[in-house]
C-alpha cells in the first residue's frame, strides 16, 4: 500500500514548517522538508550600523534571542579585533547556560513530551502508583499520592468539560503510545509544572540584560554595570538573586526533567533503532573559559565527525572558504553563477517561481523549500545536543564523556543507541544537566572576580568607527539550543556590507543538494514505521526529537508587512 503524508504546518514548533513523506506497506521510504516562509533579515541590515545589528538579528525568533544577539557582536567584535573583559564572557556565559536549561526543558515537556506521554491515558492512572514511581527516582517533593489526585481530578474535569485546551487535538490512544498510565499522570504534572518553573529562570536574562525574551547585548562586552552597593547596578541582591535562580534550576533539571526523561525511554528502546539520519555532525563550540579565541578551552567543543566514526574529530574553521557553503539548487532563491557561497560572499536573492501555495505536493524536482542548503565540505551535517555531546566525547571531554556514560548505564544501552530519535532526545537532557552545573560554576567565578577587585564588564576600544580599517569582515560562531549558529559579517565604510546567518534548522531540515542528498529532516525518516497515515505520530516524533524552530530559517511578507497567504493548517499535533 502506498500513501503520500503531508503534515503541514508541523505543530508544537517555532515558525512554519512541511514534511511530506511516501510511505510503503507501512514505512517511509522517501521524505521531504520545507520551510514555508522566506527570511529577509539580511537585506534589512545592508547599510546599517554593524554595532546595531545585534538588536535586529535578536528579533529573529522568539526563542533563541539571546544567541543570535551573541553570535551578532561576536561576529562584529571579530571583525574590528576586540576582547571583552573576562566578567562580560562569563555573564554571557551564564545568559548561555540559563537560555539552555528554559529552552531544553520546555522544548521537552511542551514540545516534545506528547509524541510520548498520552494524556488521556493519565485520567485511568492510580495516584498512589504515580507517588510510588515518582519517590523512587527523584527527591522531588511534590510527589505525594494526594497530589497525584488533585491533579487527576483537574485533568477529569477539562475532559468532561469538553475544553482539553493545549491538550486538545493530539493522537490519544494511538498504538505507538507505550506509557503506563501512572508514568503518563507524572508527565501531565510535570509539564503543568515546567510552564510555571520556566518563567522564573529567564529572570537571570532580566537582570543581566534588562528583559526578555529580547536581552540586551553589547559590542564590546555587556550592558550591565558592576557595583555591589549601587541600587541601579549589578548589585549583592541582584548577583545573590542570579545565584538562588541557577541553584533552583538545577534542582528542577537534575529532580524532575532528567528523572522524566530516564522513566520514558525504557518503554520506547525501538526508537533506538529508528530517526538515525545522517551521519555527520558538525559543532562549532562555545562557552569559552580563557577568551574566546582560545578554543581549545571551550566547554563545548568544536569540530566534525564523519559516518559516526568517534575515532577522530574533523576540525572546523568557520573562515574556510572551501568549509561551510550554502547551495540554492533546491531552494526559492538564486545565485549569480552556479556552485555553493561561502557565507562572506553569500547572496539572499528571490526568484521564486515555484506553485503558490496552498498546494496539494510539493514539486521536489525543483525547487520547494525557503530554507537554503548547507554543507561543509561537500557533507550534509546534524547539528544539536547528540552533536555536541558526540563531539565532546570524542574529543576527550572528561565531563561529557562521563555524563553520557552515566546516562548510558542508566538505560543499560551501548553509545549507538544514540543515533536515534530517543538518542537525539536523551543527549539533550544530558547536556541540560552539564549547563546546569555550569551556570553554576560560571557564577562562581563571576563572584571571584568581583571580590577580587575586577568590575570590568566593557572595553571602548575601538568603539569608534573611526579607527576601524576601512573594509573587514568577521564571523559570530555560537551553539544555539537548536545546533550550530553562525553570523557572517562584511563591514565597509563603517557600515554592513553584507550579513548572513547559518542557522541550526538550515543545517537540518534545509531540503536536498544538487546531488539529491537528503539533509538531516529528511533522512531520519527514512525507514520510520507509520500505523495509520492519517495520524502521522511516528513523524513528528522524529521531527520533534531535532527541536525545530523555523522563525530565524524563514519569513515572507511583502513590503508594507502585510501577509502574502494564509495556510489551511492541520490539526494541532
Amino acid at each position: 500500500m502506498s500513501a503520500r503524508i503531508v503534515v503541514d504546518p508541523v505543530t508544537r514548533i517555532e515558525g512554519h514548517l512541511r514534511i511530506e513523506a511516501q510511505v510503503e506497506n507501512g514505512v517511509i521510504t522517501d521524505a521531504w522538508s520545507a520551510g514555508t516562509m522566506v527570511r529577509g533579515l539580511e537585506i534589512i541590515l545592508r547599510g546599517r550600523d554593524p554595532r546595531d545589528a545585534w538588536a535586529f538579528c535578536e528579533r529573529v525568533c522568539g526563542v533563541c534571542t539571546t544567541v543570535h544577539a551573541l553570535a551578532s557582536v561576536r561576529s562584529v567584535e571579530d571583525a574590528i579585533g576586540v576582547a571583552v573583559p573576562p566578567n562580560a564572557e562569563l555573564i554571557r556565559n551564564i545568559m548561555f547556560c540559563t537560555q539552555y536549561m528554559q529552552d531544553h526543558v520546555v522544548h521537552f515537556y511542551h514540545l516534545h513530551a506528547l509524541d510520548w506521554v498520552d494524556v488521556v491515558s493519565a485520567l485511568k492512572a492510580d495516584p498512589a502508583e504515580a507517588s510510588r514511581i515518582a519517590q523512587s527516582i527523584s527527591h522531588w517533593p511534590k510527589s505525594s499520592p494526594g497530589y497525584f489526585s488533585d491533579l487527576q481530578k483537574r485533568l477529569v474535569r477539562f475532559v468532561e468539560s469538553g475544553q482539553l485546551g493545549i491538550f486538545a487535538n493530539g493522537y490519544w490512544g494511538h498504538p505507538a503510545y507505550k506509557l503506563p498510565p501512572a508514568i503518563n499522570l507524572i508527565g501531565v504534572a510535570h509539564y503543568l509544572e515546567a510552564l510555571e518553573w520556566q518563567k522564573e529562570i529567564v529572570k537571570v536574562h532580566t537582570i543581566f540584560g534588562g528583559k526578555n525574551p529580547h536581552p540586551n547585548y553589547l559590542v564590546g562586552g555587556v550592558p550591565c554595570a558592576i557595583n555591589i552597593d549601587e541600587a541601579n547596578a549589578l548589585n549583592a541582591e541582584r548577583l545573590a538573586m542570579v545565584g538562588a535562580l541557577l541553584a533552583q534550576a538545577k534542582t528542577f533539571v537534575e529532580q524532575v526533567y532528567l528523572p522524566d526523561l530516564m522513566a520514558v525511554a525504557p518503554y520506547y528502546l525501538d526508537w533506538t533503532k529508528i530517526g538515525g539520519g545522517v551521519s555527520n555532525y558538525l559543532c562549532y563550540g562555545d562557552l569559552p573559559t580563557n577568551g574566546f579565541a582560545d578554543i581549545a578551552r571551550f566547554k563545548f567543543h568544536r569540530g566534525a565527525i564523519l559516518d559516526r566514526d568517534l575515532s577522530h574529530v574533523h576540525e572546523v574553521d568557520p573562515r574556510d572558504p572551501e568549509g561551510i557553503k550554502e547551495f540554492v539548487d533546491h531552494s526559492w532563491y538564486s545565485y549569480q553563477g552556479e556552485g555553493g557561497r561561502h557565507p562572506w560572499d553569500g547572496e539572499t536573492t528571490f526568484n521564486f517561481t515555484g506553485p503558490q501555495p496552498p498546494y496539494e505536493h510539493l514539486n521536489v524536482d525543483g525547487k520547494y523549500s525557503w530554507l537554503k542548503t548547507p554543507r561543509w565540505k561537500g557533507h550534509a551535517m546534524e547539528v544539536g545536543p547528540l552533536a555536541r555531546m558526540l563531539v565532546g566525547y570524542a574529543s576527550g571531554s572528561a565531563e561529557i564523556k562521563d555524563a553520557v556514560t552515566e546516562a548510558l548505564a542508566g538505560l543499560n544501552a551501548p553509545a549507538s543507541v544514540l543515533f536515534s530519535t530517543l538518542g537525539r532526545t536523551a543527549a539533550r537532557g544530558i547536556e541540560t544537566r552539564l549547563v546546569a552545573r555550569w551556570g553554576l560554576e560560571f557564577y562562581d567565578q563571576l563572584l571571584a572576580n568581583i571580590k577580587n577587585g575586577d568590575s570590568r564588564t566593557f572595553t571602548k576600544e575601538k568603539w569608534d568607527p573611526s579607527t576601524w580599517p576601512t573594509t573587514c569582515r568577521g564571523v559570530g560562531a555560537s551553539e544555539a539550543p537548536r545546533g550550530a549558529l553562525a553570523h557572517w559579517i562584511v563591514i565597509n565604510e563603517q557600515k554592513i556590507a553584507n550579513y548572513q546567518l547559518v542557522v541550526p534548522t538550515t543545517w537540518n531540515g534545509s531540503p536536498r543538494d544538487a546531488k539529491g542528498e537528503r539533509s538531516p529532516y529528511e533522512a531520519s525518516l527514512i525507514g520510520t514505521p507509520v500505523h495509520d497515515p492519517k495520524l502521522p505520530l511516528e513523524i513528528i516524533r522524529t521531527i520533534h526529537s531535532f527541536d525545530p524552530c523555523l522563525a530565524c530559517a524563514v519569513h515572507l511578507y511583502d513590503g508594507r508587512g502585510n501577509t502574502i497567504t494564509e495556510f489551511t493548517t492541520s490539526p494541532a499535533v
